[in-house]
């Protein structure tokens, strides 16, 4: 017999109050990025800044927007190669990585010697990988001052998150499985189908308007 797959979402309000709680707090891009562009938290602690294009070039019209090609999994690479997918970043995800970029100058000023250069978007006090038990450790803190019970939510979940957003304001299905790097419709029905509704729109335009300052 095959194990169902559960999924379990936050509201459009509880979202909201966890990207205000998480306002001010080591790991805000990181929460802003989970939740406006469902990336998996392996491919944020993988993520660099050679991978992060902040301005994009207006007179292509390309937005500014973000290459997730890697991950923290074993041999460096994606789940799967659908996996790698080139992803249009929400206004607020460039401010969040603006401020981030600032952030970790500091944290270079900071450590001196002791910095180790990786290149990553998403690093320790020193510059190394971020350990997957502090991230999750520091999100809970956050959900906690979010006025929801800790224990109940982890990173991972955002994803389910972003997929029933998209789905509620519109985004047809298709266009989600692309977004958090399926393969195909299957995975997204079976894994998020409590929050799938068909219909149409697309991805960061979609967060500027839910988000919009």
């Amino acid at each position: 017999m095959t194990r169902e797959v559960r999924s379990k979402s936050l509201t459009f309000d509880q979202a909201g109050a966890v990207l205000d709680a998480a306002a001010g707090t080591r790991i805000y891009a990181y929460v802003v990025l989970y939740l406006l562009i469902g990336a998996r938290t392996e491919e944020l602690r993988a993520l660099t800044w050679k991978e992060v294009d902040l301005v994009g070039d207006p007179d292509k019209d390309i937005p500014p927007w973000i290459a997730v090609w890697r991950s923290v999994r074993e041999g460096g690479d994606t789940k799967t190669k659908r996996s790698r997918r080139s992803l249009a970043l929400p206004k607020r995800c460039v401010e969040a990585l603006k401020a981030q970029k600032e952030q970790q100058r500091r944290d270079k000023k900071v450590a001196g010697d002791k910095w180790k250069d990786h290149g990553l978007v998403f690093a320790s006090l020193v510059g190394t990988p971020l350990d997957a038990h502090n991230v999750r450790r520091a999100f809970r803190g956050i959900v906690k001052d979010a006025g929801m019970p800790a224990y109940y939510w982890t990173p991972r979940e955002m994803r389910h998150v972003f997929v029933s957003l998209l789905s509620d304001s519109g985004v047809p299905l298709e266009d989600i499985a692309r977004l958090v790097g399926h393969s195909g419709t299957a995975v997204t029905e079976a894994v998020y189908r409590k929050q799938i509704r068909p219909v149409l729109l697309q991805g960061a335009a979609v967060m500027d308007t839910l988000f919009a300052r």
